[in-house]
């Protein structure tokens, strides 16, 4: 007899079926319009299984709910298939394995066809349910922290403004448990593409078991889903956080750039750094492996979401918050930079003497090429030190129990809790080297696409006037012909010298991330 039983439980919409063929078969348990699939499946079974699939634009997630470990993606196919299931029509290898959340990610489907899997050429296995993107419950975690206890729900096809909140009451969670536990749960906000829901007692009670989670609009079917609530995000005291300065970022295949802003930010006073992954295809396990060989306290937690960079940010800033005083959200292209060269620490604990303050806005001076054609060989601080005269824009270093319980946020800043308030920083004590408009070859790649949701991709033939464009660039990455000396207004030594002085071995002349 096992001693352990998971449940995969698929929800699907109450007017539609999707193909699933069930590994042990199951039962269809039905509530007002929520139709439920429940096929029962051992948690100590070795062969993997899969549970649902989602198709990306550009790729196709596969869920398993076992997958063997150690596994490299050389053992690991993709396997095209047509409806029928009779014979893979292409097989073609994985790009990528993320063990911990036993995720597969698989070239584009040809139209028409199902992906399986086959792990060391054992055969195809059976697929699982298949999601589209468009409209999907992607995540869920528990925020202990709240006085509700609530569950952060990540949605997708919500559809709402970038910078307005929706009325709850349209809105209720769905909490499926084991093979017949149903329960609803009260939304308390809804805003761009997360909902808060209070979490039903019955669920913390069991938080061992597997339990999905989904959404319900009023006048529409419950929404797919792929969310397990799996974390549970503490709040502890405020003398209990290891680090006074953490780091959140969202990144894509820029792992040549992690050494040099890692170790640069380490000794301004960053403890921690949070980097969630946006479908990287580079040798970002190695460069981060390396970092934390050197001592670096550097995680990775893969975020294949497309184009939701401002729920990954909000999805960070609840992760960061039982460890961390302060978090500045910032890309990795982005340095901060201190004129005055007072401590990064003595700034902030200046500016935040005032227990009403939540949230540093940092100014963001934009470089350019600087003439260069390639790469500079030492690094970007280095390298590129001519920039644009005037500021664009800010980022923020905020303080994560002064957020919204909403956690709406534009990427650049976030929306604060009734009577926290931000400061905007002088530019002679912190401001922000964005090295924005680098050489063509690395600039070229924003045109694979942006991660934020309320940003149109450079490919597409909408709002060419927006500051999140390049002006007079156009939707093709074709290199102008003055591209290396664009946007150079004033010419900016101030960071590279202070590296120079700082950071560059006395013997060696050379910066920590070329050693």
């Amino acid at each position: 007899m096992l001693s352990f039983f998971g449940f995969c439980i698929f929800v699907l919409l109450h007017n539609s079926y999707r193909n699933v063929l069930p590994l042990i078969p199951g039962r269809i348990y039905r509530e007002s319009n929520v139709k439920i699939l429940v096929s029962k499946i051992e948690d100590n079974l070795v062969a993997p299984i899969i549970r649902e699939s989602i198709t990306l634009p550009n790729r196709t997630l596969v869920f398993l709910a076992y997958l063997p470990p150690l596994l490299s993606s050389k053992e690991v196919e993709c396997i095209y298939m047509s409806t029928n299931f009779s014979v893979p029509s292409l097989r073609l290898p994985a790009s990528m394995i993320d063990e911990n959340r036993k995720i597969v990610r698989c070239p584009v489907s040809p139209s028409g066809s199902i992906v399986s899997l086959d792990v060391n050429h054992h055969g195809s296995i059976k697929p699982g349910p298949v999601y589209g993107w468009d409209s999907l419950v992607y995540e869920a975690i528990i925020d202990v922290g709240d006085e509700d206890n609530s569950t952060v729900v990540f949605v997708k096809g919500l559809n709402l403004p970038q910078w307005r909140m929706a009325n709850p009451s349209k809105f209720r969670c769905l909490y499926i448990r084991d093979m017949s536990k149903l329960q609803w749960g009260e939304v308390v906000s809804v805003a761009q593409e997360i909902v808060r829901c209070k979490t039903p007692s019955s669920v913390l009670g069991f938080s061992h078991h597997p339990t999905k989670v989904s959404v319900k609009e009023v006048g529409r079917p419950v929404m797919d889903s792929v969310a397990w609530l799996k974390h549970r995000i503490e709040s502890p005291v405020k003398s209990d956080k290891q680090h006074k300065l953490c780091v959140c970022t969202m990144l894509r295949n820029q792992a040549e750039f992690l050494p040099e802003w890692i170790m640069y930010h380490a000794r301004l006073g960053v403890h921690r750094w949070f980097l969630y992954d946006n479908n990287s295809e580079d040798d970002i396990d190695h460069v981060i492996e390396s970092l934390v060989n050197s001592k670096h306290n550097v995680t990775r937690h893969f975020w294949p979401w497309i184009k939701s960079q401002e729920s990954g940010l909000s999805h960070c800033a609840l992760r960061s918050r039982a460890s961390c005083q302060w978090v500045a959200f910032i890309d990795v292209d982005e340095f901060l930079y201190l004129p005055s060269n007072k401590s990064l620490q003595n700034i902030i604990d200046l500016r935040t003497k005032s227990n009403d303050i939540g949230e540093l806005r940092v100014s963001c001076h934009d470089f350019g090429p600087s003439g260069h054609k390639h790469p500079p060989k030492r690094g970007v601080i280095d390298g590129y030190t001519c920039r644009m005269a005037r500021p664009e824009r800010h980022k923020s270093i905020v303080k994560p129990e002064a957020l919204s319980p909403s956690l709406m946020n534009v990427v650049h800043h976030f929306h604060l809790k009734p009577g926290m308030k931000h400061v905007y920083l002088n530019r002679q004590e912190l401001l922000i080297n964005h090295y924005k408009y680098q050489v063509w070859e690395v600039f070229k790649r924003k045109f694979q696409g942006r991660v934020a949701a309320y940003v149109s991709d450079w490919n597409q033939n909408v709002k060419l006037e927006s500051k999140d464009r390049v002006p007079g660039l156009g939707t093709e990455p074709i290199e102008p012909m003055d591209w290396s000396n664009r946007f150079c207004e004033v010419n900016d030594t101030g960071l590279k010298s202070h590296i120079l002085q700082k950071l560059a071995n006395p013997v060696t002349a050379l910066f920590p991330w070329e050693e």
